[in-house]
């Protein structure tokens, strides 16, 4: 199972892409992907057979006898009886151990940190966060230390089934926002490994916290309704995610989706970049002006008092108006199928969002038009996504395993 020793794995290092289809390949060299693909395709239906499985992916029954053995013995599948359908001999029915494996995710936010734990299923077993703005190295470790083992006993968690952990950092940390009252010098130089091995002694995955949350949805996604879609994500800073036919894009700098940075033409000062107005940030400081602090975001009630209600309608109001023209361009040049809002914004306020840049959307003429409502995973996606990271490299089948098998 998972080894013990520690590693740092940077995901931006190569394309982070999910296999589009569930298909398998019987080539001799692609033994791996094969049970990667298996392993997904149990996954997705929660309990199935060996029949129905080599119908969906195309391999051999042979293979499939072969793949869901080695799955048995590494503890990631069981048998659950037979199916008692029909004629003949009843099929064997095969289910997903959710206890088989594990990963933790970790986000380092300006504003807050985040722990998750995920089994196989992808069900969220234990989650803890802390309000902290610009939380230092020091910080994340005392974090750590006192949420870990809790959360590990909470979730009910082998730590010896825990496959790694994913850490969702936003870029350009130590990026001004409009309530930062100090910097983020003391993270220059730091080697995640070096910091967190101590209490997090498995193979460790860092990725942006946008591209984990965008890739946390897309594991979610497991209809496949969705190949392509923008994923924004509203933290303290505003950031995004592309995911095109299942592909995390990152561009030729691997700085795509920095929809946060785009200008706003709609705003009362010169300068003014969208995440200065579609942020948490940029909510507290209109919360400060009006003498109300937000606790926790995840708080906020729809029929809190009427100064609160006030500021919010307010900020929806402008954050559309930011948002329009980016949501254009997004929809004209990539053709998502959907765009997605996820942060630590309650349900109810994502959803009026969403509902409102619809509305302002309808009356412009577009080419096509992509769903947009919340994201899936929108209660701290970076977390869950990062999670899932360690997943993706150990068992969840990527055209890049496929590619290295000799069928790109």
């Amino acid at each position: 199972m998972p080894p013990s020793r520690a590693r740092t794995v940077e995901v931006h290092s190569r394309d982070a892409r999910l296999s589009r289809g569930l298909s398998g390949t019987n080539l001799e060299r692609a033994g791996d992907y094969n049970l990667r693909t298996v392993l997904q395709v149990i996954r997705i239906h929660g309990e199935t057979t060996r029949i129905a499985i080599a119908n969906q992916t195309g391999l051999t029954p042979p293979t499939i006898a072969n793949i869901t053995g080695r799955l048995t013995e590494m503890g990631l599948i069981r048998t659950a009886g037979r199916l008692h359908r029909g004629r003949g001999q009843p099929a064997l029915k095969i289910e997903l151990c959710p206890d088989g494996a594990f990963g933790i995710g970790l986000t380092i936010d300006r504003d807050h940190l985040a722990i998750a734990i995920l089994d196989l299923s992808g069900r969220v077993r234990a989650r803890a966060t802390r309000e902290i703005g610009f939380a230092s190295p020091d910080d994340v470790l005392a974090f750590i230390r006192d949420t870990l083992g809790p959360a590990l006993v909470e979730g009910g968690v082998d730590r010896s089934r825990v496959l790694g952990v994913g850490v969702a950092m936003p870029d350009g940390v130590d990026r001004s926002l409009p309530n930062q009252t100090r910097g983020y010098d003391a993270w220059v130089g730091v080697d995640l490994e070096t910091l967190l091995a101590p209490l997090l002694p498995w193979p460790i995955h860092r990725d942006n916290d946008a591209a984990a949350a965008a890739l946390g949805e897309a594991q979610y996604d497991q209809d496949f309704e969705c190949p392509s879609f923008f994923y924004l994500l509203i933290t303290a800073g505003l950031g995004g995610g592309l995911i095109i036919d299942r592909s995390y894009h990152r561009g030729a700098h691997r700085r795509s989706g920095e929809i946060g940075l785009m200008p706003d033409p709609t705003a009362d000062r010169p300068g003014a970049v969208v995440q200065d107005t579609v942020s948490l940030a940029g909510l507290q400081v209109r919360l400060a002006a009006a003498g109300l602090r937000l606790e926790s975001p995840e708080t906020l009630s729809e029929h809190d008092d009427p100064k609160l209600s006030a500021v919010l309608n307010q900020w929806i109001v402008d954050s559309i108006a930011s948002l329009i023209q980016p949501f254009v361009a997004v929809t004209t040049l990539f053709d998502p199928h959907a765009i997605l809002i996820g942060g630590r914004l309650p349900a109810w306020l994502l959803n009026r969002l969403a509902e409102g840049l619809r509305q302002a959307l309808a009356g412009i003429e577009l080419p096509a038009r992509p769903v947009i409502r919340p994201a899936r995973t929108a209660q701290d996606a970076p977390a869950i996504g990062a999670a899932m990271l360690p997943f993706m490299d150990r068992l969840l089948p990527s055209d890049s395993i496929l590619i290295q098998a000799g069928r790109g």
